[in-house]
C-alpha cells in the first residue's frame, strides 16, 4: 500500500474515520464542559490536597495539551515519515480512545500542571481548540499518512506501538482530555469539596 501523499487513499480520512473523529472531538468536549459548567470560583480553584491540582489546573493542562498537539501538527506532521508498513491504525485508533481515558494507569506528565486560568477564558480556548482540531480532520489531507512518535502511546501500549499518525494524535488530544474529565470528576467527588 503506498503512502505518499498523492495516494487517493491516502489523501483524505474515509467517511468513517472523519464521523468517527468528529463524534469522539464532541463527546470528550461536552463531557468537560458539562462537567465544570455549574463549578463557582471556589470550586474552580479548590485543591483536595497540596499536591493534587484544582480543577483549573487540570482545565489548564488540557488546553496545555491541545496546544501542543496543535503545534506538533502544524510544525511536523507534513515532513514527518509514513508509520511502520506493519502498523495497524484501527488497532492504534481502539488502544487510542479506548485505553489513554482511563484513569486505572497512571503515568507523570510531561507538562506540569499551569496556573489556574479564570475559568471563562480556559473554556473558551479549550473550545477553540476543540474547533481548531475539527477543522484539522476535515481539512488535512494525509492524516493517516505520516506518523509522530508518541510517549504515551509507547506507555499504553507497553512498547508495541510507539507512533501515532496525524488522526490517531487528534483522536489522542480528545481521549487526553476525556482522561482529565475523570480526574476533575473525582476532585468533585472529594469528601471536602465545597458546596
Amino acid at each position: 500500500m503506498s503512502t505518499t501523499s498523492s495516494s487517493p487513499t491516502q489523501a483524505w480520512l474515509t467517511p468513517a474515520a472523519l464521523s468517527q473523529g468528529l463524534l469522539f472531538l464532541e463527546q470528550t468536549r461536552n463531557g468537560m464542559l458539562g462537567a465544570v459548567k455549574l463549578l463557582t470560583p471556589v470550586q474552580w480553584t479548590f485543591k483536595p490536597s497540596p499536591e493534587r491540582w484544582s480543577i483549573g489546573e487540570i482545565a489548564g493542562h488540557v488546553v496545555a495539551v491541545q496546544e501542543r498537539v496543535i503545534g506538533m501538527l502544524r510544525q511536523h506532521l507534513a515532513a514527518a515519515p509514513p508509520p511502520p508498513p506493519e502498523q495497524n491504525c484501527e488497532v492504534v485508533d481502539s488502544i487510542v480512545i479506548h485505553q489513554i481515558p482511563g484513569r486505572l494507569s497512571k503515568f507523570p506528565s510531561p507538562i506540569p500542571a499551569a496556573p489556574a486560568l479564570d475559568k471563562a477564558e480556559t473554556l473558551r480556548l479549550y473550545t477553540d481548540n476543540c474547533a481548531i482540531f475539527a477543522e484539522m480532520l476535515e481539512t488535512t489531507p494525509d492524516l493517516r499518512g505520516h506518523a509522530l512518535e508518541s510517549r504515551p502511546l509507547t506507555a499504553i501500549s507497553k512498547g508495541a506501538y510507539t507512533v501515532m499518525d496525524g488522526y490517531q494524535w487528534i483522536l489522542a488530544a480528545a481521549a487526553h482530555a476525556e482522561r482529565h474529565t475523570k480526574q476533575l470528576l473525582e476532585v468533585i467527588a472529594d469528601d471536602s469539596f465545597p458546596e
